[in-house]
């Protein structure tokens, strides 16, 4: 017997690790620099009290990057006959399930940092927000064919009806 998120005739495509290496930038940049901040004000002031909060927003952040590790590694797709499946989480996981048929169209994304890590993101929109799904870090080449073949398979059951 299969699980709900683990389906048992599904081979899983995971993304690329460059997704973790971009959001442990991501949460340094937001995490440091409040740390930064508050290293400053416990050197300057001289008040031991003062380096617990410097320790409670450091511990956070180690429990954030290694989180994100392993966050990256939960996300997987694959593809189906009739459908295309998205799964993602660790405590709270997600599986989304989105047929082909009811693909109104594809995006292909990347900002400034993902293009710095070499990764792009393939949205696909239904007429149904539910089953609307994201798939973050792809290499572009990649993404590029998911939205080719994805858009080709939406065509195709649309034609059908």
């Amino acid at each position: 017997m299969s699980e709900p998120f683990d389906p048992a005739d599904v081979t899983w495509t995971r993304v690329s690790p460059r997704l973790a290496a971009a959001r442990i930038t991501t949460t340094s940049i937001v995490f440091g620099v409040p740390l930064l901040i508050l290293v400053v004000v416990a050197v300057l002031t001289g008040e031991p009290w003062v380096w617990l909060p410097v320790a409670v927003l450091a511990a956070v952040l180690l429990w954030l990057v290694l989180l994100i590790g392993r966050q990256v590694r939960a996300i997987g797709y694959a593809e189906r006959a009739d459908d295309l499946l998205v799964r993602r989480g660790i405590m709270f996981r997600e599986l989304v399930v989105v047929p082909y048929g009811r693909m109104q169209y594809v995006d292909v994304s990347a900002g400034p940092l993902a293009r710095k890590f070499g990764i792009a993101a393939v949205q696909l929109h239904t007429a149904s927000p539910a089953t609307t799904a994201t798939i973050d870090g792809l290499a572009p080449e990649e993404a590029a064919r998911l939205r080719e073949r994805l858009a080709s398979r939406g065509e195709a059951r649309l034609a059908g009806l």
